[in-house]
């Protein structure tokens, strides 16, 4: 059997190529892909500025069918609407010993060292599937990139009433937003130079939103979360967290990104400053989450492409033109 699929060969280089589908292990399943979102990962590894390993599916944001499991499979059967936590883990390294998975010294990842959504068809191991049930399609594809945020939010330990300011407004800052109330925290105010996507983090429950840091209170936030993944902002985010505060660095920078920040603020002010990594079994959080409509991700979606507009998604979300949000591909076509 035959699919298509989106490969790049080496950064900067995507083609469709006619392949076929690996055949299913004994503890994998065969999945149609229904809807596959583009992540700043995905970006990154596109351009060659972060993991990834060539030729390489990307797609690790995704969700279909299930069309065929193997021999040993018993948790799923065929026609089953599944999405899919993509960090393969060991289970036996001393990180995973450790309940810290997603530093596994044996990791691989469906989309960036193993063939991902960004095809027809998909082979994944079942432990790395979860049942949406009814959930769309569109929301199914926000399973991992919501696990990845809960795991961010979970570490920041946002206490009841606390002033939180999200530096970035994409949908990365949107879904921390949505989680971060769901925390109990009073007032959250998000900047971003893009006023669409301002007025969205408003109708998301922002009480506060701004186009300049110059707009953000210095030192008058219990939390500050930088949500886009720049050197700069990172750097900014300590003028805006209070003493004592906690700082979470949660966008993905460049591989060669530098940031430098003054020592001795630093000692003054007694912070706490985190950064996050993937997620440690967050998913069925994820799942839960949207399955209950406590965080509706349906107003995330910009763009939906076939299969053949990879390249022009890349290109759409580093313009940050067409009022871009999240870019999903379709690789079946529209459902």
């Amino acid at each position: 059997m035959d699919m298509k699929a989106l490969v790049i060969e080496k950064p900067g280089n995507a083609h469709i190529k006619t392949i076929p589908v690996r055949p299913v292990g004994d503890l994998e399943v065969k999945i149609q892909v229904k809807a596959s979102g583009i992540c700043g990962t995905d970006v990154h590894i596109y351009r060659g500025e972060y993991l990834g390993s060539y030729p390489v599916i990307p797609g690790h944001e995704f969700s279909g069918v299930v069309v065929e499991t193997g021999k040993k499979v018993t948790r799923f059967k065929p026609g089953n609407h599944v999405a899919i936590e993509p960090n393969i883990n060991c289970d036996n390294c001393h990180a995973c010993l450790n309940n810290r998975q997603n530093f596994c010294e044996h990791w691989d990842g469906v989309g960036v060292t193993l063939p991902g959504g960004m095809a027809e068809y998909a082979v994944v191991p079942e432990k790395a599937v979860f049942n949406i049930g009814t959930l769309p399609f569109l929301s199914g594809a926000f399973v991992e990139p919501l696990s990845c945020v809960l795991h961010g939010v979970q570490r920041a330990r946002i206490q009841m009433a606390d002033r939180v300011a999200i530096l970035g407004a994409g949908p990365i800052g949107l879904l921390l937003s949505k989680a971060i109330q769901l925390q109990g925290a009073s007032d959250i105010t998000q900047v971003d130079k893009n006023q669409s996507r301002l007025e969205l983090a408003r109708t998301s429950g922002a009480r506060q939103v701004c186009t300049s840091l110059d707009e953000l209170d210095l030192e008058g936030y219990d939390v500050v979360v930088e949500a886009a993944g720049s050197a700069f902002l990172m750097e900014q985010s300590l003028r805006y967290v209070r003493k004592g505060g906690t700082l979470l660095w949660f966008g993905v920078p460049k591989g060669d990104a530098q940031v430098t920040l003054p020592a001795f603020t630093l000692f003054e002010k007694g912070l706490i400053i985190l950064t996050s990594y993937t997620s440690v079994r967050n998913s069925i959080q994820a799942v839960r989450l949207l399955e209950s409509g406590r965080i509706d991700v349906s107003a995330l979606v910009s763009h939906q492409l076939p299969l053949e507009e990879f390249s022009k998604g890349i290109e759409i979300i580093e313009q940050g033109i067409e009022g871009v949000l999240k870019v999903v591909i379709l690789p079946n076509g529209s459902f």
